[in-house]
């Protein structure tokens, strides 16, 4: 059982956290109170490799694998916790375009999302509920010349920014469940597509939305893979951004709990650092602790998939387990920074709130730990079955 690196995997992890210190980090509130990425950042990131670094080369990845993908991710979500969409984004959905879209498609969008030039976004939740997501009510019907697009998909991560949404609607009956749902690859400026922005408790810079199809024209050439198949398409890549999102938040744990060692040997009270205090160090060791869990439980479901071996339930326990200690892991560093840790000139708080999106986005806590259950004894766990 190896638990190290490669040489070429420290290079990247290097590379990542280089880029997060000088660039990310120092900018994480700024990013806030402007709203969205600085122009000139994703290229940058681009680059550098950052972007859609598992992608096929022939379209500007570097073809690496998911555990290096998984170190990339988790130093970026250590500077800016929402910068590090675009990566699990360009990863997840590039993926999906370049295995299941037109060579026309695939040409036209994924190096450009692996240059930083096009962010893409997921419509896959609708206004009437996320965890159902087989059941849409987003409609794509059949015309002489494609398809026919209308309908409302809400909580889009990086609506307002995307240049490119996979968009997956219904193209056979309600009675079809997810064998009749599709999905399309929408450009943003397409005639009837627009947008609005939602004001977030957290992630901020990332423009979370609402994207409306309003007799959307799409064309054959923009379906990806077969009629029927999108739902199945989609899913498929969940069991590997729940891995990626769990180093996401870990990464950005990581940042409060190394800025919290730091304040208790610095910070006096009776005389003495408070780190002289084991009421302040113990929660910290359970912190470490508990995130070394986490983060090990990731790389092991990033390294099943390398594999090519089964990991949908160890992709779950990553998704609400990982969201949950670093959320507790900041909230901890919080308290022990007392009344300034209270305060929102310090970066503690927002990543708190940007911790807590992703206990939300890509399935709750419950609906995890449902999978698991399903995964360990079938369907007579799940109650919809």
């Amino acid at each position: 059982m190896e638990f190290g690196f490669t040489e070429e995997q420290r290079a990247f992890r290097d590379t990542a956290r280089r880029f997060a210190a000088d660039r990310l980090q120092p900018r994480y509130q700024a990013r806030e109170a402007e709203g969205g990425f600085e122009d000139g950042l994703l290229e940058e990131m681009g680059a550098l490799g950052l972007l859609g670094a598992d992608l096929p080369m022939e379209y500007g990845g570097s073809g690496i694998d998911g555990v290096t993908s998984g170190m990339l991710i988790e130093q970026i979500g250590w500077g800016d916790l929402s910068v590090s969409y675009a990566p699990l984004l360009t990863s997840l959905l590039g993926d999906i375009v370049a295995s299941h879209g037109s060579e026309a498609m695939k040409n036209a969008c994924v190096p450009r999302l692996t240059s930083g030039q096009d962010l893409i976004a997921l419509g896959l939740t609708e206004p009437r509920g996320g965890s159902d997501a087989a059941n849409l009510v987003t409609k794509a019907e059949r015309t002489n010349a494609g398809y026919v697009l209308n309908g409302e998909k809400t909580s889009i991560s990086c609506a307002a920014q995307a240049k490119w949404i996979i968009a997956v609607a219904r193209t056979g009956t309600p009675e079809d469940g997810a064998r009749g749902v599709t999905a399309f690859l929408v450009p943003m400026d397409a005639p009837g597509v627009s947008t609005s922005t939602f004001e977030d408790v957290g992630s901020v810079a990332v423009g979370r939305g609402s994207v409306f199809f309003d007799d959307v024209r799409v064309s054959d050439e923009h379906r990806l893979g077969a009629e029927g198949a999108g739902f199945r398409e989609v899913m498929a890549g969940f069991d590997y951004s729940r891995a990626l999102i769990g180093l996401q938040v870990i990464g950005c744990a990581k940042a409060s709990l190394e800025e919290t060692w730091e304040w208790v040997q610095q910070r006096t009270a009776f005389g003495h650092p408070i780190a002289k205090y084991q009421g302040v160090t113990e929660p910290l060791a359970v912190a470490e602790t508990k995130l070394r869990a986490a983060e090990l439980l990731c790389y092991q479901t990033l390294w099943l998939r390398d594999q090519g071996l089964k990991h949908t339930a160890e992709a779950a326990m990553c998704k609400w387990f990982a969201p949950q200690t670093a959320f507790e892991t900041v909230h901890q560093c919080i308290l022990l920074h007392g009344h300034m840790g209270y305060a929102k000139d310090t970066p503690h708080q927002q990543r708190l709130r940007d911790i807590m999106g992703l206990q939300i986005g890509d399935g709750t806590a419950q609906i995890q730990k449902m999978i698991i259950a399903r995964e360990k004894i079938g369907k007579i766990a799940v109650p919809y079955a």
